[in-house]
Parts: C-alpha cells; sequence; structure tokens
C-alpha cells in the first residue's frame, strides 16, 4: 500500500468514526484545509517533472474527490441522525384536542341592523349615512319641525356647546336618522329609495329609552307611491325579520310633522308563557311610525312635490332586536357583561331575506 492508499484509509476510517460535526470539521481541515495533508502534497506538485506531476496529480485529485465526498455523505448523516432525536425528543400527540381559543360574538344590535340592511336591500332599497352631529336645519326645519315643537327644548334634546358671539346655526346630537333622508334626496333626486340606519341621541332614561339608541328609517319617492305600496313593504319587512309565513299589518291615524297622513303601525301577534309570538293571536303590538311625505319635506329635499311624492318611516332596532330576541330590558344593550353577550351574541350573521330562508 503506497502512501496515498494509506492516507485514503486513515481519513475515511476518521470520516466514518466522527460523531458530530465539530469532529468531522477538524478531520475535514486536517485533510483539505490550506495547511491540510493533501492540500500540502498538492503544492508539490510545481517541483515534479511533467510527467510525475501528471501521474501524482491525477492521484491526488481523486483522492481529493473521494475524501470531500465522504466528507458531504457524513454531514448529511449525522444531520438525518439529529433530527431524528431531536423528533422523538420533540414528539408531539396529534391526537390531542386543540386549546380552546375564546371567541367574539356580533352584538344584537349590529346583527339586527344587518338583518335589516339585507331585507330592505332585497325590496330595492340603497343604505344612506350622514352625520350624528346635525344642524338645526337638516335635524328640524327640513322636517317641518316647528319652532315650539318639544323636541326643539334642550329637555329633549342634546344641543351643542355654543359661544355666544358665534354665529352660526345651533347643532345638535341628531335625534333620528331622518336628516339623512334630506341629505339624500338632495343628493340623488328622485325616484329614490334609502333606508338610514344608524346611532340617534335624546334625553331619555328609563327601562324602555336610552340617551344614544339606534332607529332605521326608510323612504321611497316616485310618481305614482300610495300608503298601499308602504303596507306591502312593512307586511313583507315583518315577515323577513320575524321569519314567519304571514302577518297581519293595521295602521292607526297619527300625527308626525314630516308625513301626511301619518300612521302607527301594529303588529298581530300573542303572549303565552311571556312569549311573543308574532303573526298569530288576538292582541297588537305598535313597532314603527310611518306616513306620505310632507310636500314641504319633498321641497326641503329639493324635490318638487307637484311631481313625486313618497312614502316614509322609521323603527327602533333595539326596540324589535328585544322583541324578535326575547331581550327584556333595553338597558342591557349598555351595561352588558360577557355573559350576556354569551347569552344573546351571534357567532354568525344569519341574515333573514324577503325571499324566504336565512342567508350566510
Amino acid at each position: 500500500m503506497d502512501a496515498l492508499d494509506e492516507l485514503k484509509s486513515k481519513y475515511l476510517e476518521g470520516i466514518g468514526g466522527a460523531g458530530d460535526e465539530p469532529a468531522l470539521e477538524e478531520i475535514r481541515l486536517a485533510a483539505l484545509g490550506k495547511k491540510g495533508e493533501i492540500s500540502l502534497m498538492m503544492r508539490e506538485l510545481g517541483r515534479m517533472t511533467p510527467e510525475e506531476r501528471q501521474t501524482r496529480g491525477a492521484a491526488l485529485n481523486v483522492l481529493k474527490t473521494e475524501i470531500d465526498a465522504a466528507l458531504r455523505a457524513k454531514k448529511e448523516a449525522l444531520a438525518d441522525a439529529a433530527l431524528d432525536a431531536r423528533l422523538k425528543a420533540e414528539w408531539l400527540d396529534v391526537t390531542l384536542p386543540g386549546r380552546p381559543r375564546p371567541q367574539g360574538t356580533i352584538h344584537p344590535v349590529s346583527q339586527v341592523m344587518d338583518e335589516v340592511t339585507a331585507i330592505f336591500a332585497d325590496m330595492g332599497f340603497a343604505v344612506a349615512e350622514g352625520p350624528q352631529v346635525e344642524d338645526d336645519w337638516h335635524n328640524f326645519d327640513a322636517l317641518n319641525i316647528a319652532p315650539e315643537h318639544p323636541a326643539r327644548q334642550e329637555h329633549d334634546t342634546f344641543f351643542m356647546h355654543r359661544d355666544p358671539a358665534d354665529p352660526r346655526p345651533p347643532h345638535v346630537l341628531r335625534t333620528h336618522t331622518s336628516p339623512v333622508q334630506i341629505r339624500a334626496m338632495q343628493e340623488k333626486g328622485a325616484p329614490v329609495r334609502v333606508i338610514a340606519p344608524g346611532r340617534v341621541y335624546r334625553m331619555d332614561m328609563d327601562q324602555t329609552h336610552a340617551p344614544m339608541f339606534h332607529q332605521v328609517e326608510g323612504m321611497a319617492i316616485g310618481r305614482d307611491i300610495s300608503m298601499a305600496n308602504l303596507k306591502w313593504t312593512l307586511e313583507e319587512f315583518c315577515r323577513a325579520f320575524f321569519e314567519v309565513p304571514s302577518v297581519e299589518l293595521r295602521f292607526r291615524a297619527s300625527h308626525f310633522p314630516f308625513t301626511e297622513p301619518s300612521a302607527e303601525v301594529d303588529i298581530r301577534c300573542s303572549w303565552e308563557g311571556g312569549q311573543l309570538k308574532i303573526g298569530e293571536g288576538d292582541g297588537w303590538l305598535e313597532i314603527l311610525g310611518s306616513g306620505m311625505m310632507q310636500p314641504k319635506v319633498l321641497a326641503a329635499g329639493g324635490i318638487d312635490p307637484e311631481q313625486w311624492q313618497g312614502f316614509a318611516f322609521g323603527m327602533g332596532i333595539d326596540r324589535i332586536a328585544m322583541l324578535k330576541y326575547g331581550i327584556p330590558d333595553l338597558r342591557a344593550f349598555f351595561e352588558s357583561d360577557l355573559r350576556w353577550l354569551k347569552h344573546y351574541g351571534f357567532a354568525a350573521l344569519d341574515l333573514p331575506t324577503v325571499f324566504g330562508g336565512l342567508s350566510k
């Protein structure tokens, strides 16, 4: 066995016995490093004759290639062994149940607002929005609310603070979403069909009232809009919202400054064991106000009342949420804790539609 064979045998044996990567690196440096045995032999080729260099160089290149290949193979084997050891040490039982994560729920008011929007969207109503801090004209004057009306007094409405020298008109926290209808008429003209859901504010606080609550108001303006169209629209809404096959509504004469004629709307119902049932029974429950739009309101919105007419309606979102889901106290919406939301909250948006059933 010549010197190269002995060198090959020595390093291959060392590589085979290396127990980890640091030991393997020491062997690599000893053989192929800048001062390694094989590297030093390669440098001596320059002092040999061409014939010797050709023979000796070829043998050294073969040896270098074999040692390098053995080093790479051993390094991969060590890495595989380390991975196997780690997998055994960090073994995970995937059959164990997952750790539970807390899940949020959708608030009933948000759920009902989405339900209402989906139902009216099926009937061609767009959603309109407007500012919650509203000027006196849009909130009162444009809606034919007279200066002496109780709603324009400080015991009924939140007025924004004004410096006595401030020339701007008064501003209020909107008392209804009707100002959005005025803005929609000014922006879109006629014909138009919109609903305006959102927060409103009034100086009220008891078991059935809160200083901030939610309303949805709607209007439809066209050439031949009538009370019959209004009643059909409300019947379809109530049928879809309360998820009953049929409903019976009745109109009671009333008065609102912005509609003429005006009507309170009652729905047939019954109470059994404290549970409200819509669409059956001998009782009646008032759920909203409505009427044909007052000509002055149309004119304030920039629409000629001689050419166009329409209906309007408004209802409390908090109130219809209480009726549908059996929530006994309006204050629960604002004083609720996680237990309340767990009981009344919604994990997914199951929205009833006019065409029947639920849509995800």
